[in-house]
């Protein structure tokens, strides 16, 4: 087989192309169907895509053992040049992945992408990724939950790209990175500032980016990403027809490039920074606007956010020489309502009259009640849409996962709220662990792995309800913690309610009608949960039930209330509400 020629120029120059030239296609095509294959993940194709685009040059593959180990180490590639995130392509063991073995890569539509020559195969461990990348083992942070679901071995080699993975939305605006540097260069000016996001621009966002271009006197290159974001962002649907309308109504058209970025963000905060500067400087920017907790993923299980908030532009500006890229600070602007004008935080005399919306606020105070949002504060197109798209919380979506041991009374509760749930209006799908087996998870058996798998369906069945505003209450063991957290990640921390099932292992085993713990403490059953297979108890459940002291009624009443409380169901229409 031809090879490909790669280009190698970092940080800018000409960029790798992966693609095999259209004359060898149908040759590569019939050969690659008749090899062996795997498919791919949705972030191995988003990383795939963005290998085969020089988005990630100088890197032309699925990382090696040697780069792997030195990007962990010391956030470069083998060669010495500046990489802080691994890009790996995880696999399970398997006869068919051997060394200098071609094998296919397909997508989850089993559609050809790529040919990878395997000429490494190595062990990697979740926890020295986790702690050196993420800084965290906490499985509160969504990519060290989801590593639990990776391969145990990473593989690297030669890649022969057929076809990138194929995009039908916003086609006008999907660029590859030759592509938008040769739309940047006929704005004709010598500086590019990218802005990195994840979210709906509101009025403090569009006074920043502004005021940055100003700042650099060049071309903002507005640059959101439309891969895989944070679990529970706002889709990328809504998000870019939100900027479309800002970018064509609100910003000088000779100033801005709106360009999408097929991005699988790792939320890895200050390396994540430093990485998005590396991809917009090949795409032709040569300054990036770094927020506060730039591409931070939240709160940790203890409440704390898992990076400090200047710690990304802190790693940014320490590189910003080597790489060519300038750090621009976000900086914090409030609203003068008296003058109408956004400024400084920094530069308002103490005595001014100012206005602010948190992002908590925009959530809790106005989408989850139907509320628009003030003009001031976004601007009316944006507001429009985000209202379209967002209903109030008591039409969203939500999941109620009950975890505890077995004969715990997590059914038993589930059934009463189920009831309880539809007397307040919400229609209720339950998934509940013994009949998913029998349906969704027929002939999984009862190891870990089959264990989590199960979990993980019952995760995505979940998150698709949840996703279109349903409501759905799961009971399962669930034994695993890591899992448990991954599920959140998949449902939306934001619609996730864990329900511990709090019941002593004792008490488990005297209401056991069908005598599994006597068999499991007699040896028959192996594997068992609370006799010879740990139960990780969750560390900060939203709600903790003691079914010793409470019976099922009650426990499943807590619950509603707290789903009152938190909006996801509305209260009892008064007689007075019913005569207006």
């Amino acid at each position: 087989m031809n090879k490909t020629p790669v280009l190698i120029s970092p940080y800018g120059g000409e960029l790798i192309n992966l693609l095999t030239p259209p004359e060898l296609q149908e040759e590569l095509k019939s050969y690659a169907n008749r090899l062996p294959s795997i498919q791919l993940s949705e972030r191995s194709v988003c990383d795939l895509e963005m290998l085969a685009n020089g988005a990630f040059s100088p890197l032309d593959r699925f990382m090696g053992q040697a780069d792997h180990q030195r990007v962990l180490d010391e956030m470069r590639l083998a060669n010495g040049y500046l990489f802080p995130v691994p890009v790996t392509l995880p696999v399970e063991p398997g006869a068919d992945i051997a060394l200098d073995k071609d094998i296919a890569l397909r997508n989850a539509k089993n559609e050809l992408l790529a040919v990878m020559t395997v000429e490494e195969i190595y062990e990697w461990k979740r926890e020295e990724v986790a702690q050196k990348v993420f800084g965290s083992l906490d499985a509160r942070h969504p990519l060290v939950a989801e590593m639990h679901r990776w391969g145990k071995l990473n593989i690297a080699g030669r890649l022969k790209v057929l076809q990138m993975p194929v995009h039908y939305d916003f086609q006008d605006i999907r660029m590859t990175p030759a592509q938008t540097r040769a739309r940047l260069e006929k704005f004709g000016y010598s500086n590019v500032v990218a802005f990195q996001t994840r979210n709906p621009l509101h009025r403090v966002h569009e006074e920043l980016t502004k005021r940055a271009t100003q700042e650099v006197n060049g071309v903002l290159l507005l640059h959101p990403v439309v891969g895989m974001t944070k679990p529970g962002d706002v889709d990328h649907y809504t998000r870019v027809r939100t900027y479309k309308a800002l970018a064509q109504r609100y910003y000088h058209p000779d100033q801005i490039l709106l360009a999408l970025l097929p991005l699988a963000m790792r939320l890895a905060g200050p390396r994540e920074a430093l990485w998005h500067a590396i991809i917009r400087r090949n795409h032709g920017a040569n300054h990036l606007i770094v927020g506060r907790d730039h591409a931070g993923p939240g709160v940790d299980s203890t409440g704390k956010p898992f990076y400090g908030p200047y710690d990304a532009q802190e790693l940014v500006k320490e590189y910003s020489a080597e790489l060519g890229v300038g750090m621009v600070p976000f900086r914090e602007l409030v609203y003068l309502p008296l003058e109408d004008r956004y400024e400084e935080i920094s530069k308002i005399p103490a005595n001014a009259t100012t206005a602010s919306i948190s992002g908590t606020q925009v959530r809790d105070e106005y989408l989850n009640n139907g509320r628009q949002l003030p003009g001031w504060f976004t601007r009316p197109e944006v507001a429009e849409i985000m209202t379209d798209t967002y209903p109030p919380r008591h039409k969203q979506g939500v999941c109620i996962w009950f975890t505890g041991l077995s004969g715990a009374g997590k059914s038993t509760t589930a059934e009463v709220l189920t009831v309880l749930l539809m007397e307040h209006g919400r229609q209720v799908t339950v998934l509940d662990g013994d009949v998913v087996r029998t349906h969704l998870s027929k002939g999984l058996g009862f190891s870990k792995e089959d264990r989590d798998l199960n979990i993980r369906r019952i995760g995505f069945v979940a998150a698709e309800i949840v996703r279109h505003g349903g409501t759905v209450i799961c009971a399962a063991v669930s034994p695993y913690r890591a899992t448990r957290n991954d599920v959140r990640s998949m449902v939306g921390k934001e619609h996730f309610i864990e329900v511990f099932v709090d019941t002593p292992l004792e008490v488990c085993e005297q209401r056991d009608i069908k005598g599994m713990y006597a068999k499991a403490r007699r040896g028959e059953i192996k594997g068992f949960t609370g006799i010879d297979d740990p139960y990780e108890p969750p560390l900060h459940a939203e709600i903790t039930l003691d079914t010793v002291a409470h019976p099922s009624e009650q426990n499943a009443r807590l619950i509603l209330e707290y789903l009152l409380n938190s909006g996801f169901v509305r209260g009892a229409v008064s007689a007075s509400d019913q005569n207006d």
